[in-house]
């Protein structure tokens, strides 16, 4: 990916990266990829990979500062699922 496609990533929301995650890894599923572009596809994927996780780190720490009914801050912590 070029500097410009970086930024651009930057710039989308959480659900367009992952949209587009999406659609690299069922390309990569598919199997008929050559070689290269496969390696082009899964270095874009773990870019966008990173926008996502960036993004859901970002509003983990907005969470944390809601505050609760008496004006104090409140902890906030994702449950990941089994």
């Amino acid at each position: 990916m070029s500097e410009k496609d970086q930024v651009n990533q930057e710039e989308m929301s959480f659900e367009e990266a992952m949209k587009q995650l999406e659609q690299i890894v069922e390309k990569l599923e598919e199997g008929d990829v050559p070689l290269e572009k496969a390696i082009t596809y899964y270095q874009d994927g773990m870019k966008l990979s990173k926008v996502c996780n960036d993004k859901l780190n970002n509003v983990e720490k907005q969470m944390q500062q809601i505050m609760n009914d008496q004006g104090e801050f409140e902890s906030f912590s994702v449950e990941e699922e089994e």
